[in-house]
């Protein structure tokens, strides 16, 4: 647990499954910072504590998951399973849920996406399950845009350094 200066106290669990473990050591920890800062600006956006579990994994797993609960039988980039239901800001317990990432699917789409690497995908893939643990989605335009601009306010708060902003 931690508390942002004057903020909600936030919980995150980063758990990396041995298969996935591509990245250095330090990477991983940068990443887990930069988690923590996204879920505690949430928390300072939302206004009460928060809690969210990362699980960054293989193919072969993600596409698991996905068959077993979206009835899709292929890998996907990633998954999030909310603890929560309703619309961003919905009132509910702060335990948020569970984002899993395919770090392989991460990878091919770093390549595709240029020189920003495969840290920066993670980011975003988790950026992404967060936005949705906490209400957003993207089923038409306006959503995406939504989604998109609130994914976009975490992502650069994980990048600050300083004191955590609500985001």
């Amino acid at each position: 647990m931690s508390r942002t200066a004057g903020g909600p106290v936030v919980t995150v669990d980063v758990q990396v499954d041995r298969a996935a473990r591509t990245l250095p050591a330090p990477a991983w920890q940068a990443l887990r910072r930069q988690l923590v800062r996204m879920v505690r600006a949430a928390a300072g956006h939302e206004g009460r504590p928060l809690e969210a579990a990362f699980r960054f994994t293989t193919d072969a797993e993600i596409w698991a998951l996905n068959r077993a609960y979206r009835r899709k039988d292929q890998p996907t980039d990633v998954l999030a399973f909310a603890q929560r239901e309703g619309p961003p800001g919905a009132a509910g317990a702060g335990v948020l849920g569970d984002v899993v990432v395919s770090v392989e699917t991460a990878r091919r789409q770093a390549r595709r996406r240029g020189p920003a690497g495969l840290a920066a995908e993670l980011r975003v893939l988790a950026a992404h399950g967060l936005c949705h643990l906490l209400g957003y989605d993207h089923r038409d335009d306006a959503e995406e845009a939504e989604m998109n601009a609130r994914a976009a306010a975490l992502l650069a708060e994980a990048g600050r350094r300083g004191p955590v902003r609500p985001a």
